[in-house]
């Protein structure tokens, strides 16, 4: 390719920031206010990507239609809302990519299906909020990803077409939004994938196993943009 890239919009949880360590310690407190044994970072970690029911259902070996379940759910996002900010961070090199892109006036944006009640302060208390040119959460739109109408709205704040954009995310359903809304994508697999995932089957475009290699794929990508 030698025509720069429109935008680069990314997933949030598992692709643009390491959440997972805030979700274990929200986790384990759930399970010690319920005389529960604590579960392991490797295990939650998991989870993280299909949402809180997920991590709640998993940790508690429980299912959405068990009678504990509306008040573990609830009171999970709860303390989560309390400690979202305590160890959430980029993942590491992806900064020094957002400043790149930044440098290039290439417009990035996020595309997560987190509700905007925890997805404005995460952005908020990294810095992030006045960088972004666009974050488009599941109460902007009628259907969340892997529907690509998250990412048709994006674009249109952005004003740039979804065609020569590139979608980064974790989970098959962001590449599957990704590929219907005609965008390049690239599958993180350092992100929040389901124990025994295989990534290959989610027909990215492209793959990358650490955050470190975006800025290094986008360059060479891209003619213009190698410096």
């Amino acid at each position: 390719m030698n025509t720069r890239p429109a935008s680069v919009l990314f997933d949030l949880d598992g692709t643009l920031i390491d959440t997972a360590p805030d979700f274990h310690w929200v986790i384990n407190q759930l399970l010690k206010e319920e005389n529960k044994a604590p579960v392991s970072y490797d295990y939650i970690r998991h989870y993280v990507s299909n949402g809180a029911r997920a991590m709640v259902g998993a940790a508690f070996n429980l299912h959405e239609d068990d009678h504990a379940f509306d008040y573990l759910h609830q009171r999970m996002l709860e303390l989560y809302l309390q400690h979202l900010n305590t160890q959430s961070q980029l993942f590491p090199g992806l900064d020094d990519c957002l400043i790149w892109l930044e440098q290039h006036n290439i417009p990035w944006g996020v595309v997560t299906n987190k509700p905007a009640l925890y997805t404005t302060p995460v952005m908020l208390g990294l810095g992030l909020s006045k960088r972004v040119s666009t974050v488009i959460c599941p109460d902007h739109v009628k259907n969340k990803k892997p529907d690509p109408e998250a990412l048709f709205l994006a674009c249109d704040e952005i004003n740039c077409p979804a065609e020569q954009s590139i979608y980064v995310g974790d989970h098959i359903r962001d590449i599957e939004a990704g590929n219907r809304a005609g965008m390049t994508t690239v599958g993180a697999t350092y992100g929040y994938l389901n124990d025994g995932e295989d990534p290959s089957t989610w027909h990215a475009d492209h793959y990358i196993t650490c955050a470190t290699k975006l800025k290094p794929l986008l360059q060479s990508l891209y003619s213009d943009l190698r410096s």
